[in-house]
């Protein structure tokens, strides 16, 4: 009897020690899905860190790829080194897809990233002088933006002020002649002491220490449809792990963080 029992207790335990074994086998397997995401440091770069751990109790490691301009976090997607981006709106996306020769989706907006008129060497756009230069960003989608803005101040009058395609020619009215030059987005700050005024996107705003509340003389309407999404190659926009990562960007938590640290330069559009 003794004997029968001794058997009986050795294979419970080795019947525990494989279900201990698959456990942490299972738990292992879930720990090394790894997620990754190219996206610009602020603000984007900042709120992927937010929900990291987040990710990492549903067994996800986040890798996050930062870039300091608007072209590699979509290159390296194309070239699938990333899993995912996060930095970029909608109509740049789709315009950036068309001239590279790939389709992108949109998983889901989080924030808007405010556009603003800013300026070292003028207090407002009616000290704006007879053949003053502003700067522009140069990619297609934001050189729009830019206009359709400068339009709303009455500095330029567009021939279509809905027009998300406009470009310098479709200027019809300049009444005090501004010059414009355009450049990448990550020039515009540096060059800004030079010029009247540059129009300047909030991420690379906050990196110049520029003050959207305090030193934006032209502002973005709250409503702009250009708010930033997570982004994906087509047709990956169900990966488990995608919209795990989604459900984390649109939490209350994330909400929380983009209006207490970023006041009304970025705002959440979920």
């Amino acid at each position: 009897m003794k004997k029968i029992l001794l058997v009986l207790i050795t294979a419970l335990f080795f019947v525990a020690c494989g279900n201990s074994d698959k456990s942490a086998k299972d738990a292992e397997n879930k720990k090394v899905q790894k997620l990754k995401v190219a996206a610009t440091p602020v603000p984007a770069g900042e709120i992927l860190n937010v929900v990291k751990d987040d990710l990492k109790k549903e067994g996800i490691e986040l890798e996050i790829v930062e870039f300091n301009d608007y072209v590699q976090p979509n290159k390296v997607l194309q070239s699938k080194e990333v899993d995912a981006n996060f930095f970029q709106h909608i109509p740049y996306m789709e315009n950036f897809g068309k001239k590279n020769g790939f389709e992108m989706a949109a998983v889901g907006k989080v924030y808007l990233p405010t556009l603003a008129l800013y300026s070292k060497k003028i207090k407002s756009i009616n000290d704006l002088k007879n053949g003053d230069t502003i700067l522009l960003p140069n990619d297609p989608t934001n050189l729009a933006r830019a206009l359709i803005l400068l339009d709303k101040g009455g500095i330029i009058k567009l021939n279509d002020n809905k027009n998300t395609e406009a470009t310098l020619k479709d200027i019809v009215s300049n009444p005090k002649n501004i010059k414009f030059e355009e450049l990448s987005a990550e020039q515009l700050p540096p060059r800004l002491p030079e010029v009247a005024a540059s129009i300047v996107n909030s991420s690379f705003a906050l990196n110049a220490g520029l003050s959207y509340k305090d030193d934006g003389l032209l502002k973005e309407d709250k409503d702009s449809p250009y708010a930033n999404v997570l982004a994906t190659l087509k047709g990956n926009e169900n990966d488990p792990k995608i919209q795990k990562l989604l459900k984390a960007l649109q939490s209350e938590k994330v909400k929380k963080y983009i209006e207490e640290k970023y006041k009304d330069v970025i705002i959440p559009v979920f």
